[in-house]
């Protein structure tokens, strides 16, 4: 079947499969001329607002406020906080002219921006009455990824949202992060997408962070993919950018900060891999674009009563997404077309069906067929969106689990790293003496992706499987985009 519509199979070349899906289904168009900066199609668009939208219902839900701010960040503030410049200086795009005048301070585009919020909270917070500061803003970030692009998961422009909060005391400020989990975790199941969350190691933490704790998911080659970040930032960025505030007792102290950043393209691209399959795109009915099609399948002297009904139906299903197919090509072309971008649902009618009062209704994810009397369609259709998605959530859950494995040695590890997946390994240290065992680990192309968060570890008489020496932590590994 991959064969007749044109892609490869996704079981055969991961890779190409996904290139041309993305392409095929109008998610994005990679022929602009600078390279790493994809136009993003009507299609993905949709997607994109929708996946975002989810994520500002949970923030604005817990209190955080909208903002925008400039997309440009003077040079010195880039400085100010010394592992966040070492983290990020070699990723940035530089603006140092405007016309034929040099600028007297470079800019930078931002990408990310705590070196633009902070300054700013360093103006806005004077008293413990003005925590907790809880902001956020859904835009595009600027990094000058020096490995190869790929389509939604590594550019050099990407979407995503960030929040950024100032609070009063280390407690609140655990517990923005608990909240942050639990609104990655409400999207992330509402998208039928599984994840692991992980603390990652010190070596892996976001420049400037105390703790960073990342949301991985794996696509179908078995490697994972980071689509979002949460990060207690302690009070190294309030020390940096002179955020203090008066406390209950009128004593000046810093204040302790968290930022949350989840990858809205990179969720997009996780749930382009995670759901589709050689026919193209697999989309929940909350994200697609379209979540019904109604194509006629016509008769020569029938056209227009089928028209009529299919009309009809198209304004009795107005409170989903529909589109009307009424273009002059043949229902197996229309067919190919809507499965690969995804539509959950296809309504198929001809005169036979105008004639019984009756539809045939085409699940995108199974194939499977139900002939239904109009009467009944609207509750047929509540049944298939609700159970489209529970399948999709199951299959996708199943799937996971079935790449996720454990091993007691390197040998062990490089063979079950071949298959794909999670690794769960004894490990000596996820401190910075941990990180030369780390490095031999990279030298099998894979990464130490950090500890579960909320799993307790059962180490006893364990050993590490790079050193040899006494295990402290379970962590996993995986091959990682």
């Amino acid at each position: 079947m991959a064969e007749e519509l044109g892609i490869t199979s996704g079981k055969e070349n991961f890779t190409e499969w996904y290139s041309e899906v993305v392409s095929k289904a109008g998610i994005i168009d990679q022929r602009y001329p600078v390279k790493g900066f994809p136009v993003y199609m009507p299609w993905g668009m949709f997607m994109v607002r929708r996946v975002a939208g989810m994520l500002e219902k949970g923030l604005e839900g817990t209190g955080h406020q909208p903002v925008n701010f400039p997309v440009v960040i003077p040079a010195a503030s880039l400085s100010r906080e010394k592992e966040h410049v070492k983290g990020f200086e070699k990723e940035v795009f530089w603006i140092t002219h405007a016309g034929d005048n040099e600028l007297e301070e470079k800019l930078f585009l931002r990408p990310t921006s705590e070196t633009a919020f902070y300054p700013m909270f360093s103006l806005w917070v004077r008293s413990h009455n003005d925590m907790p500061l809880k902001l956020y803003q859904s835009v595009q970030v600027y990094r000058y990824e020096t490995k190869m692009t790929k389509p939604l998961m590594r550019g050099r422009e990407f979407f995503w949202i960030e929040a950024h909060t100032a609070q009063s005391t280390m407690e609140r400020a655990e517990s923005q992060i608990q909240e942050d989990m639990d609104i990655m975790k409400g999207v992330l199941s509402d998208l039928a997408v599984p994840f692991m969350l992980f603390e990652r190691p010190s070596w892996d933490r976001f420049p400037g962070a105390e703790v960073t704790y990342a949301y991985d998911t794996l696509l179908p080659d078995g490697r994972s993919l980071q689509i979002a970040t949460t990060h207690n930032l302690g009070q190294k960025f309030a020390k940096a950018f002179g955020i203090k505030f008066l406390n209950e007792k009128q004593e000046e102290e810093y204040a302790y900060q968290t930022c949350f950043g989840p990858g809205i393209s990179r969720m997009v691209s996780a749930l382009i891999c995670i759901h589709g399959d050689d026919k193209g795109l697999i989309l929940p009915p909350s994200v697609a674009p379209v979540q019904i099609v109604i194509v006629p399948i016509p008769l020569k002297g029938k056209e227009e009563e089928v028209e009529e009904k299919c009309m009809d139906i198209s304004r009795k299903l107005g409170k989903y997404r529909v589109k009307y197919d009424g273009r002059n090509c043949r229902p197996g072309f229309k067919f190919n077309e809507w499965e690969m971008k995804g539509v959950p649902l296809r309504i198929e009618i001809g005169p036979r069906d105008a004639e019984k009062k009756e539809v045939t209704i085409v699940r995108r994810d199974s194939g499977e067929k139900y002939v239904v009397p109009d009467d009944d369609m609207q509750a047929k259709i509540r049944e298939l969106t609700d159970d489209i998605f529970s399948r999709m959530k199951f299959g996708a859950e199943r799937k996971f689990l079935a790449f996720v494995s454990e091993a007691g040695s390197m040998k062990e590890m490089e063979a079950k790293l071949d298959d794909g997946g999670f690794v769960r390994v004894p490990f000596c240290s996820t401190g910075r003496e941990g990180e030369e065992c780390a490095a031999k680990i990279e030298g099998l192309h894979a990464k130490v992706r950090g500890t579960l968060f909320g799993r307790k570890e059962s180490l006893k008489g364990t050993e590490c499987v790079a050193c040899g020496g006494p295990a402290k932590h379970e962590v996993y590994v995986a091959k990682a985009y």
